[in-house]
Formats: C-alpha cells, structure tokens, sequence
C-alpha cells in the first residue's frame, strides 16, 4: 500500500516497512535511546535460537480525514449499485414470473417449474396422461390372503385435476433466498385426482367377488372312507365405506394401492379338527351302519358314510358332527322307498250324472329328520357290532299306523314312519251330499301347443274342492306355470302383436271356468275381460289370466262344499262344478253398442310381424239371472264389458 509523501524523506515519499529516518521503525513504541537498526544487527550463530523479523508494524493512519470520507463514499455507492441491481433483477424476475409455476416444482417426476399454467397443464396431460388411463391395481389384505384386482379408472370416472395440481405447487415464494435456493433444488408436489366417491364405490363393488375372501372355518371331508383334515383359513372383506377415500387418493400412485378390510377370523383351531377326526370321523367310517325300516333294512357303508357326514363350528374352536338329511336320504331311500305309500284323495266315480265317492288313502313315509337324529350316536360305536334283524311288523288296518320295531341297537337305527293324510278326504266330498252338476261349460278350437297347456292347468285343478265360505284363486291353486310345472311355448298376444310365450293358451280354460262357475250361481270376486274380442268366447262373458298380475277368483257362498272336474281332449275343454244346486242360471246379454272402427297398424320392419284382421271394438252387457230353485225368488247381475278395437296388422 503507497502512503502519502512524508516531508522527512527525499523525494518525498516512502514504502510501508522501510525504516524512518534514524533507523526506527514506523510505529516501534521504543524511544530514541533504545533504537536499534535492523539492518546494523549481527549475524546470528546458526545454531541460537532462531527469532522472526517483523516486516513492519502498522501505526496510526495518517490519512486525512478528507481522503477517508471520500473512499467511504466510494464504497457506499457502489455497495448500493450492487444493492439496486440485486434489487432490480429480484423485482424484474418476481414480475417476470408472477404467473409461473415456482421453480424447481415436479409432479409424479414431471418438471413443470417455470412454466405458465397453460404450458404446465399441457405437459402434465402429455406426461402423466398414460398413467391416468392405465389399469389401476387394488391389493386387499396381505400375505398369502392378499387378493388382487384391475380397477379401469375410466369406468370408474376418475381423472386427473390438473387446476388443482398446479394450484397446490403454490404461489412465487417473495423470500430471494428461497427463489435462489429453487435455482439449486425440486420440490416434488403430488397428483391431485378427481372423481365422484359414489362412482368409485360402484366401480369397487364390481370387482369385489376378486377382492373379498371370506373367512373358511376348519372341517374334515373324506376321500372315499378315509377322513382328512382341513386346516381353517382366515379372510376379509373390503371396507366399502372407506376404500373410495383411498382409491381417491392414490390410485395415481405408481404402487398398487392398499384398500382398507376388515378381518374375518376363524373360530376352528387345528387341535379342534384333529380332535374331531380322531374321536368322530375315523370311527363312523369303520364299519358300516343300518336303518331299519318295515320289513327290510337299509345298509349305509363306509364311502356311503362320507357322503353325508359333515361337520360344522362348535363356537368353541371344535367341530360338531351333523347329518346331511337330504344326502343321506338318497342313500337310504335306495333301499327303504319301497315301504313308503304315496296318499291317494277321495274322487267321485260317475255313471251319467250321478256321481259316486271314492275314498281316499291315507300315506305313509318316512321321517327322515327324526330317523336321522340319532345317526351320529350310532356310529361312534364299534364296527364290529352285530348288524340288526329284519322287523316285519303285524299287519293293519288300511290307513293305520304300524307297529313299531324294537329299539335299535349298535350302529343302526330305527326307521320312523309317519302317515301322509290326502289332499282332499272322503269327509270333504261326503259332505257335498248328493253331488249333481250344478254347472258346466266347454269350450273348443285351439291349437296343439295352447292344447298342452290347457290340458296341463286342467290336470292341476281336476279333483279341487272348494270348502263354503273359501275363495278359489285359479293363480294360487296353480302356482308358476312356467317349463318346469310342464308348460310349453304357445301363441299369445302381447301389445296387440301374435307372439309366443310359455304357458300361452290358459285364457281358454279360465274362460271356460268362469262360465261353468258362472251358471253354478258361484259368487264372482275377481275376473277381467280381454283387451279385443276374442270369437270363439261369448262376448262380455269371458276371462284372461297372467301369472302374477291378472287373476279368476270366485267365492263358494253356499253352505255345502262344491268340487271342480275339468274334461280334457285333444280339440275341447270342459269344467264342470259339482254340488248341491241352488239356482237356477240363465244369461242374457244385450246388444253391442259404442263401436270404434279397428283401425290399420303397420308394423313393417317387426320381425314377429304377422298380417291380421281388424276387430271392432264395442261395448256390452251381460246379464246374469239366479232363480233360487227353493223359492223361486230372481236376482239380476249385470255386468259391462268394454273391447277396445283390434288393429289391422299390415307388415309393410
């Protein structure tokens, strides 16, 4: 550093450390007498002590004040400049960048920091948009229960909400140290997702069959006769109400998400299950076991055995053993059905019009749950047991109850019979006294399909009695009258349209019994006329019927029981009601009035089109007259029907 000039040297000037005049340093604090020069020192000996020579030692500053101020300033100023460029390019970048994602923001790995939300919005569609629409894998539970399933986010509506990812990047930090520190470093912001819980939810339950896996207790099945263990195995059950907050959340994450269960625990242990086969299985398929039945036995042996033993939770970590009654039924049945009597109902016998009764005949089957419910006693005996002797009871009365065998021992039990009553006992018909046809109808022309059925429904309802005060419901009586009562496809109209369905035709055979009932003097609860009028049916005196929906019903308001006999062939159906008579039953039905012409329909382009003629529809009334035939009393029931008009089918 160059000092100012000092007026004690020549040529006005001197370097920091050189001596001053007389040999002294600038700044040595010692006096003139105890001046030493440096440069008249003696050489050392090489081998004292080495000491350091000082340069020079600094003093006081001898700058004037003027100079002092005016390089303080200096500094200042350009302190300042470099403060006001900092300044300066910190407000230029803020404002530069006001709009911008903050720097050194990613999503999912995607670098979006700097860029306006426009730019950010595009490429996070580009980068992240085959995440979003690939499969989303749901795990539920862990270990060897873990389940898996692909869950399509597409059908499951949810989406990537890119407004509200960028928005959770946040806004331009003010702090520059922050904004320096962003030129160095990421910050990673999650994908935020979009979607409705309630569509989740639904999309979840459409994959829970592969989620779910429900809980297996412990048992024991059986290979032929040999009893093997099978070891319980816990499981779970997805927990709906939480599992669509949790796909919300990470399905856009690149691992599986994990969806909340509830466990579902076993209660059989493995020592309950190794109890069970050594004290119940393995000694119920040693050896073999009987039924003894009415006058033959029925031999269950091992294999037989297995079939129908099965074995249930005990609640206290066991098993407990259980016949499976149908199972073992079919096995038994094989060799006892033969000493079973199906019941037989009292009919009548006619000869002209008058009718005779036929008793009826009391069943007998048997029982199979009481039989069975000692098996499982029995066979915890021993196998070596002597097998049981063939009972054969005395004889009895038809109808009566037999004797029954002596107490079974060893592995077998006794059969236990019970008697079947008829459906319809000789009392019932008795009571109808003098049975007479007390009204009848028939009805003909239908096709061979709609015959079937007719003949079917015909054999259901032959034989009903009808106790006085009852109501008949011909749907009830039924029941289903689908392919598996024995029901066949045939004609019907639907919307005004020829078409098939099973169980077509019946409407003839409840407008034949409607009308036998009617002339009976029956009293009529329910009934509805077609929708067109039908020819071969005598207007505003007829019945159609549908499964469920449209019903005949009649009540039997007299004070004895009437019985229904259907009279079937091959071109006609017959219904006659048998009683005692109380009226006398005459119809008559007045002229058609209100007609509306039929009208055209095309249905070009329907591939059950079939062309038709047009039916007028019109209105009528039928009247019916009682003579009560004791007091010769009349009472008139009208009835009117209205017929809308049956279209023209054309088929283009």
């Amino acid at each position: 550093m160059t000092t100012p000039p000092d007026p004690t040297t020549p040529g006005g000037t001197r370097t920091e450390g050189e001596p001053l005049g007389g040999g002294q340093v600038e700044g040595d604090p010692l006096d003139g007498d105890a001046t030493r020069s440096l440069a008249a020192e003696p050489e050392r000996d090489p081998d004292a002590e080495a000491t350091v020579q000082l340069a020079s030692v600094d003093g006081p500053d001898d700058t004037p004040p003027a100079d002092r101020r005016r390089l303080r300033r200096r500094a200042l100023i350009g302190g300042g400049a470099v403060a006001g460029l900092l300044a300066l390019l910190y407000v230029v970048d803020l404002l530069v960048s006001a709009t911008d994602v903050p720097r050194g923001v990613t999503v999912g790995g995607v670098e979006i920091g700097g860029m306006n939300r426009l730019a950010a919005q595009d490429v996070l569609r580009t980068q992240l948009g085959p995440r979003v629409a690939r499969p989303v894998t749901l795990v539920a539970g862990s270990g060897p229960e873990a389940a898996t399933a692909a869950l399509d986010p597409r059908t499951a509506g949810l989406d990537l909400d890119l407004d509200a990812t960028i928005d959770q990047a946040g806004e331009q930090p003010l702090n520059p140290f922050t904004r320096l520190a962003s030129l160095f470093s990421d910050r990673d912001v999650p994908p935020v997702s979009k979607g409705n819980p309630v569509a989740v939810g639904q999309a979840i339950d459409r994959v829970r069959p592969q989620l779910d896996k429900p809980s297996v207790e412990g048992t024991i099945r059986f290979d032929d006769a040999r009893p093997v263990g099978v070891p319980s195995a816990p499981g779970h059950v997805v927990d709906a109400a939480a599992a669509p907050g949790v796909v919300l959340e990470h399905w856009l994450d690149p691992a599986p998400v994990a969806l909340p269960v509830t466990p579902q625990p076993v209660s059989v242990t493995q020592d309950g299950i190794d109890t069970a086969l050594r004290e119940v299985a393995g000694p119920a398929v040693a050896g073999p076991a009987y039924v003894v039945g009415s006058g033959r036995n029925a031999t269950l042996s091992p294999t037989e055995i297995g079939t129908f033993l099965k074995f249930d939770p005990d609640g206290a970590g066991g098993l407990r053993p259980r016949v499976d009654v149908p199972t073992a039924q079919a096995v038994v049945d094989r060799d006892l059905g033969s000493t079973e009597a199906e019941p037989k109902d009292a009919s009548f016998t006619f000869q002209g019009a008058a009718a005779t009764v036929v008793p009826a005949v009391t069943g007998r089957e048997i029982d199979y749950p009481k039989t069975f419910a000692g098996l499982v006693d029995a066979l915890a005996k021993p196998a070596d047991a002597a097998p049981p002797t063939t009972f054969t009871p005395p004889p009895t009365a038809p109808g009566g109850t037999p004797a029954p065998p002596p107490p079974a021992v060893g592995r077998a039990v006794n059969a236990v019979y019970t008697t079947t009553p008829p459906k319809v006992t000789t009392e019932s018909l008795q009571a109808i006294g003098p049975a007479t046809v007390i009204g009848e109808f028939q009805t003909s022309g239908f096709a061979a399909d709609s015959g079937q059925n007719i003949k079917r429904v015909a054999e259901q309802v032959n034989g009903a009695t009808v106790k006085p005060g009852d109501t008949f419901s011909l749907n009830d009586f039924t029941g289903p009258r689908e392919a598996a009562q024995g029901y066949v496809e045939a004609g019907i109209i639907e919307d005004g349209v020829p078409d098939r369905g099973v169980g077509g035709g019946i409407s003839q055979f409840s407008t034949t019994l409607y009308n036998a009932t009617y002339f009976a003097g029956l009293d009529e609860v329910e009934h509805k006329e077609h929708s067109y009028y039908i020819s071969r049916y005598p207007a505003g005196r007829e019945a159609t019927v549908f499964d469920g929906v449209i019903d005949l019903k009649f009540r039997n308001d007299g004070p004895t029981p009437i019985l229904i006999r259907t009279l079937w062939t091959p071109s006609s159906i017959k219904v006659q009601i048998l009683g005692q008579k109380r009226y006398d039953v005459t119809s008559q039905t007045g002229p058609r009035t209100n007609p509306i012409p039929a009208g055209t329909r095309d249905l070009a382009g329907n591939p059950k089109c079939k062309p038709s003629k047009g039916v007028d529809g019109f209105t009528i009334t039928d009247t019916r007259v009682l003579k009560d035939v004791k007091t010769g009393e009349t009472k008139s029931e009208p009835r009117t029907a209205h017929y809308n008009p049956e279209p023209q089918i054309t088929c283009g």
